[in-house]
């Protein structure tokens, strides 16, 4: 299984190394670091403690490699401290259309399975430090730049999790507004991975971004979100700052 997930992922780079030979642009790197006063992800409050997300990525005609992380800034939960990594590939149609395919590895640094440990779900030693899902997502032109997502767990995880998200993008004067709607497929092999054993609502909202004018040189985006969970009956008002 090791092998067929690795096969996936190198099949992704080698399209992404297809897409470079067809086109002359140059590697561009980006950084950058967000504050959140609370890290909740597809309706899951996984600190529940303000958080720090630090990321960089190296992107080249459409391939991109990256790492982000979120470090809690309290000691109450320094489990949920996280490193993710990820491949992807996006391929942009002339008439506006986009899609992109994304694998990412999922690692909790303060877990009690070691950073080379890739022990699969079933394996007789225990579980290993690393989740690998799988995704694919559609985006449509900007006359309806809608966006379709599909992910599904392939590694370590025995119920194979699936979520699938729409999100819509709206612009109101200057301040940029996206809704989206997202869904977990259930397990009821590992149905504490997103919360259900059946198909649920767990991840629905709006998302307000805008960026406050500090000096003549310097302006500070801001994201602010409302979220609900219907399945689990609580929502969550956050507030992050990108730098």
């Amino acid at each position: 299984m090791r092998e067929l997930i690795y096969g996936i992922i190198l099949l992704i780079m080698v399209i992404g190394y297809m897409g470079t030979a067809l086109a002359q642009d140059k590697f561009e790197v980006n950084t950058g670091v967000d504050l959140y006063n609370r890290y909740v992800w597809r309706g899951l409050d996984i600190a529940m403690t303000p958080s720090i997300q630090p990321s960089m990525s190296l992107v080249f005609s459409g391939f991109e490699i990256g790492a982000w992380g979120a470090y809690t800034l309290s000691n109450q939960n320094p489990e949920s401290d996280e490193i993710d990594f990820w491949f992807s590939y996006t391929l942009e149609l002339e008439n506006g259309p986009s899609f992109s395919l994304l694998a990412t590895d999922y690692y909790f640094p303060n877990g009690e399975a070691k950073l080379f440990n890739f022990n699969n779900h079933d394996n007789i030693d225990g579980s290993g430090a690393h989740t690998i899902e799988l995704g694919l997502s559609c985006t449509g032109p900007k006359s309806f730049p809608v966006t379709i997502s599909g992910y599904m767990n392939v590694y370590n995880d025995a119920g194979s999790n699936t979520y699938f998200q729409l999100d819509y993008p709206v612009n109101v004067g200057e301040t940029e507004l996206g809704f989206f709607f997202g869904f977990a497929g259930g397990s009821k092999d590992n149905p504490d991975y997103y919360g259900t054993e059946t198909f649920n609502a767990i991840n629905i909202g709006i998302n307000a971004g805008r960026e406050i004018k500090v000096s003549d040189s310097f302006s500070l985006p801001l994201t602010f979100s409302l979220i609900v969970n219907p399945m689990a009956e609580i929502s969550y008002l956050l507030v992050g700052a990108g730098f």
